[in-house]
C-alpha cells in the first residue's frame, strides 16, 4: 500500500475567451500537488499560461510542461502524421515558450508530459521516444517525463536513464493490455467511482479493465483531467479518500533508473 502519492492535473487548457471543461482551474490548483500547464498548441495561450503558472507558485504545486499536437480544433486529441524530429521541434517550442514565463515569475520546471494523442503516440512510438527523450537529456538530464509503466516512453527512459515519473489515469478506461482506452470526450464519472478506483490502485496495485480483467498497475502520480465533467469533484473527491486512508497528497518520487 501507498503512504504517498502525487496528484497531478492538465491546467491552462483555455485559449482567449473559449472555455474548455467546467473552468474550475483555480479552484483545481490548491488541491493538487502537480500540474501540467497547456503550452499554446493543443490549447493556451500567453494569459493564461503566466496566469496558470503564477498559481501554481502562490499553492506551491510542481508545474509540468504540457505539450501536445499543434490541433488547437481538436484539443490535440487528433493524431497527427509527422516525422519524428518535427514533433521534437514542436515540443521544444512548446517547452521554451513556457520555461520563459517561469523564469519570469521567479519558478522552476518540474517535468515534462505529453498530452493527449502525442501522449499515446509516444507511448507506442519508440523513434519518437527515443529522440525526445535523447533531446530532453541535452537540455536538461535532470527533467522528469511523466508516463505510464506499460509503454514504449517508460521503456525508454529507463534505458537511457532519463528520470521518469509513472501514471495512473482515475478519470480514464484501462484495456486489458494495460493500456488507456482512449477517447475524444471522456465519458461522465461520479466521485466515487474514481476516488475508489484510485483508493484501490493505491492499496492492492490494481485496476479493473473495461472487460473486468484484473490488471496491475505501479505507479507514483495520480491523473485526473480537468477538462473531464465534474473535475472539480472527482479530484476533492479522491483527495479525500485517500487522505482518509493514511494516504498523503504530495508531490513525486522522481525515478532516476
Amino acid at each position: 500500500m501507498k503512504t504517498q502519492i502525487d496528484l497531478n492535473s492538465d491546467m491552462g487548457e483555455c485559449f482567449g475567451a473559449w472555455i474548455i471543461g467546467d473552468g474550475v482551474d483555480d479552484e483545481i490548483m490548491p488541491l493538487i500537488s502537480s500540474c501540467n500547464i497547456a503550452a499554446g498548441f493543443h490549447a493556451s495561450d500567453p494569459n493564461i499560461m503566466r496566469h496558470s503558472i503564477q498559481h501554481a507558485i502562490v499553492n506551491n504545486v510542481a508545474i509540468g510542461v504540457h505539450p501536445g499536437f499543434r490541433d488547437l480544433v481538436g484539443f490535440g486529441r487528433r493524431h497527427i502524421v509527422a516525422r519524428a524530429d518535427e514533433l521534437v521541434n514542436d515540443c521544444l517550442y512548446q517547452l521554451g515558450a513556457l520555461r520563459e514565463f517561469i523564469t519570469l515569475e521567479g519558478g522552476e520546471l518540474h517535468h515534462f508530459k505529453p498530452h493527449g494523442s502525442l501522449y499515446i503516440h509516444a507511448s507506442k512510438d519508440r523513434e519518437f521516444s527515443e529522440l525526445l527523450i535523447k533531446t530532453l537529456q541535452r537540455i536538461d538530464s535532470t527533467l522528469p517525463i511523466y508516463c505510464m509503466q506499460s509503454t514504449v516512453t517508460y521503456e525508454v527512459a529507463k534505458e537511457l536513464k532519463q528520470p521518469y515519473v509513472r501514471e495512473f489515469y482515475g478519470d480514464r478506461d484501462y484495456g486489458d493490455n494495460g493500456e488507456l482506452v482512449m477517447v475524444r470526450r471522456a465519458r461522465a464519472y461520479t466521485p466515487d467511482e474514481v476516488a475508489s478506483k484510485v483508493l484501490k490502485a493505491c492499496k492492492e496495485g490494481v485496476v479493473v479493465s473495461v472487460t473486468g480483467k484484473i490488471i496491475e498497475v505501479d505507479f507514483d502520480s495520480v491523473c485526473i483531467h480537468s477538462d473531464t465533467a465534474g473535475a472539480l469533484s472527482l479530484i476533492q473527491a479522491t483527495r479525500e479518500l485517500l487522505t482518509k486512508n493514511g494516504i498523503e497528497i504530495t508531490k513525486p518520487v522522481v525515478h532516476t533508473s
